[in-house]
Parts: structure tokens; sequence; C-alpha cells
């Protein structure tokens, strides 16, 4: 018998996070006999990122409960899957992924090529924030389980903890350790907080919130750090408009200012990179260079509304891009909408908050007009109610609704409804006759998301 040519399809995908791993799951759907490997440079298989910090604050008990896929689901499915295997080069002339395991060369053909590098955490210029390379002791970005179990060493009833961002993930955390009993400091360089979430009328609602329980500084950049024995004591901060500077007493710093994405094994292969800086990919999740796909935080996409290039992080688009990866690197045709409408939702010191579509610092504000609505989850003559206020954005000339924002009760399944306007492109005045459901141990006659467009169609008709 002579040698018989490997007839089935080879498809390599660095990374095992959420894109990767679901990019793997979607490919074995598609094509049941293909040739699947996947490498991962750490030593756990696809686990939620997202619940890092409740796992610190002890709503989930274990960092073992965070793995979605284990080692065993995919090795029942027949996907090859390489811990703790780092790939140092993509040979695109041979369409070869050489990698390293240990001291032990790896090298893996492919047929389709799925990159999800992720990113890697910005670290801003404070002084003295490393020692040689690496960052003080008590100072820490989180983006791992790693990461996460070294900052639970750091964790106990009392000390002080202080976080740089008041981003989602810098809230989440801060609520995390409030419920741990630390005594938490947030220390954000934009004048509110959620300066990419919500606009800020809306912020102003949570930042008033949470001033209650925790300190706060807006407007304020960690300038430098004092520590002794190698660890954090103190950070300093500046005012950015007075200068003013004040000094905050700390046992644990938590970086949390955002990321970057990692493109260097893109960038070598050939793949573009766009404006904000992530590997341009297409409605398929392809990449400049065929054969080669991208998805998740290494990349970039469009806006669904503005149609501008928008950095990837959120883990429903991250989920989105990896299925539309697999189905397609597996020869598959499944294409993405022309853009992404960033729908996002948290919740932190018991306030729930939601958003669909760009803020209004990312929209043309000539051409917008907004509606806001304070209103309750319940009729206000029935107890039990609780507070709940929307915001929608609408462009002038269409009436279509743009985006919106939602701080209170429910405020996630509002705005999941609000996303279906914005994705079908509904004007104001259709979304204002919605039916909601009504009964007063439920909801009230009419829901605060039809309200909040009332106002907007209102100015709307003003400005006619």
């Amino acid at each position: 018998m002579g040698f018989q040519v490997n007839q089935y399809k080879n498809i390599a995908i660095i990374g095992c996070g959420a894109g990767g791993g679901t990019s793997a799951q979607f490919a074995r759907k598609t094509d049941r006999n293909s040739n699947i490997v996947v490498f991962e440079k750490g030593k756990y298989p696809q686990y939620s990122k997202c619940g890092l910090p409740y796992v610190l604050s002890g709503n989930i008990p274990e960092f073992d409960d965070l793995i979605e896929f284990s080692e065993e689901w995919f090795k029942k499915a027949n996907i090859n899957l390489l811990m703790e295997t780092k790939v140092d080069q993509i040979d695109v002339k041979n369409k070869l992924v050489i990698a390293k395991k240990g001291n032990i060369i790896v090298e893996k053909p492919y047929n389709s090529l799925i990159i999800s590098t992720g990113s890697k955490p910005i670290v801003p210029p404070i002084q003295n924030i490393k020692i040689g390379e690496e960052l003080v002791e008590g100072v820490y970005a989180l983006r791992t389980i790693d990461d996460a179990k070294k900052i639970s060493k750091f964790i106990e009833k009392g000390k002080k903890a202080t976080i740089i961002g008041a981003g989602l993930i810098g809230l989440e955390m801060a609520d995390c350790l409030h419920k741990d009993g630390m005594d938490v400091t947030v220390v954000e360089s934009m004048s509110t907080v959620l300066p990419n979430t919500l606009d800020k009328d809306m912020s102003n609602i949570v930042q008033e919130a949470i001033s209650e329980k925790i300190m706060l500084y807006t407007g304020y950049l960690a300038i430098k750090i004092e520590s002794k024995d190698r660890k954090i004591k103190k950070i300093f901060i500046k005012n950015i408009k007075t200068s003013e500077e004040k000094i905050v007493d700390t046992d644990l710093l938590i970086i949390a200012t955002g990321t970057k994405p990692e493109i260097s094994l893109a960038k070598k292969a050939g793949c573009k990179i766009g404006k904000t800086g992530g590997i341009i990919v297409d409605d398929k999740s392809e990449t400049s260079m065929k054969d080669i796909f991208a998805v998740g935080d290494c990349t970039e996409y469009l806006d669904f509304v503005t149609k501008e290039p928008i950095s990837i992080g959120l883990g429903s688009i991250v989920v989105r891009q990896g299925i539309t990866a697999g189905i397609n690197a597996a020869g598959g045709n499944y294409r993405l909408k022309k853009g992404f409408l960033q729908t996002c939702t948290s919740e932190f010191f018991n306030i729930e908050l939601a958003s669909v579509g760009p803020s209004i610092k990312n929209l043309e504000n000539s051409s917008i007009i907004s509606g806001r609505f304070k209103g309750h989850s319940l009729p206000d003559y029935y107890p039990g109610g609780k507070s709940i206020t929307i915001k929608v954005i609408i462009d002038k000339k269409t009436g279509c609704i743009h985006a919106a924002q939602a701080v209170g009760s429910n405020a996630a399944q509002r705005i999941n409804t609000l996303a279906c306007a914005v994705l079908n492109e509904m004007d104001v005045d259709t979304f204002r006759n919605l039916e909601t459901a009504y009964a007063p141990p439920i909801a009230p006659t009419l829901d605060v998301m039809t309200l909040a467009c009332d106002v907007a169609s209102i100015k709307l008709k003003r400005r006619q």
C-alpha cells in the first residue's frame, strides 16, 4: 500500500480563550473530520475571564468553576489542545504554525488558521511601579486566573485597596473588594466614572450612589508609588485641573486602565492592522491574509451605527466572532452583521446598568437628539417599585434610535429590547407605540423605555 496523503482539512487555532475555544467548537460542528489543533500558552483551557472578580468576592466558590470547556471536553470532541505551548512564528509561505512547549519545538500545518491572541493590559507610566521589568509586589492587572490568585493573597478585611480606572472592570473589582471588607479607593483620570459606557448625565447617577461606599477620585492621575521591602505602601495622585496632589495609603493596587491588542504574530504574518491597533477583519472574521482568520480582543471591526472601527472587548462579541471564524475556517459560509451594537451590562454596589450603541461623544452631536426619563419598575401606587432611568439617542433627520443607556431595575433586559430597535433601525415613533406588558405587581402601564422615547419624539418634533 502506498503513502496516502491526508485528505482532511487542517485547522490551527492560536489561543484557547473564549474566541479560540468557540472557534474550535464551531469548526468541529461544521466539519466532523477536520484535524483541529489549538495552541494555548497558559495552563488553563477555555474559562470565563469575566467571572474572575466574582471568585475574589466569594460569589463563585472556586477558580476551577470558571472553566467552561475542560481538557477532557476537547479530547472528546477530537480537538487537539496543546496546553502551555507558545506560538513563536506563523510560516505563511509553508502554512505552518511553529510553537514551543518547554524545550520541544512543535510544528503543525494548516489550511486555515485562526488567531485569537487576545490583549494585554495597559500599565500607565506611574513612577516606581516596576522594579526592573516586574511590577512591585501588590500591584496587579486582572487578566488571568493566575493574576486573580495572586490578588486573592492580598485580600484581607480592613486592609486598603486602590483601583486605577473606573470602567466596568474597575468598578466590578471595587465592589468585590468592598464586599471582602477592604477599604477601597478608585482613581479615574476622566471627570466621570464609566466614561466609555455611559454619558455624563447617566454616569452621574452611578457616581453619586457608589461614592457612599468607596472613596472616589475623578479627574485624577496616578503619578507615583512608594514601596517598602519591595511591597507597595502608598500611591500619589494629582488633580488634572488644579495639580493638587494627594497621598493614598494602600496594600493592593489594581490596574484597570484598559488593554491593547496582542498583534505581534499577526503583524509578522502580514495581516493588516487598523486604526485602533487591532487586526482588521471582515464579516467572515477573515484578515487581509487569505485563509487566516482572527477573533476577539486582538481584532477590530465596525460599529453598527457609526461604521467606524472599534476595538473588540466584550465577551458576547468575541463569541460571535468565534462562531463565524470557526464555521468559515472549516469551509462553511457564515457572515456577521456589518457592525456590532456593543450591547453591554454590569452590576455593582446593587446598581444595574446597561447600554447599547455609541455614546454621545462618539456621535455627531449636531445630528442627534436624546430623551431621558426616570421612572419605576412598578406603578407608583404599588409598594416595592425600584428606580430606573432610561436615555435614548436618536438621529435628528430620520428619527432612528441609535443608542440607549439604562441605570436601575432590570436595565439589561430593557436595553436588550432597545438593541432590537437599533439593529432594525427602528424610528422612535414606532418604538414609543410598543405595547409593554402591564400588571400592578409586575410592571407599570407604560414602561420607562417608551416614556424616554416620548421625550425624544417631542423634542424631535419641536425642531422640525
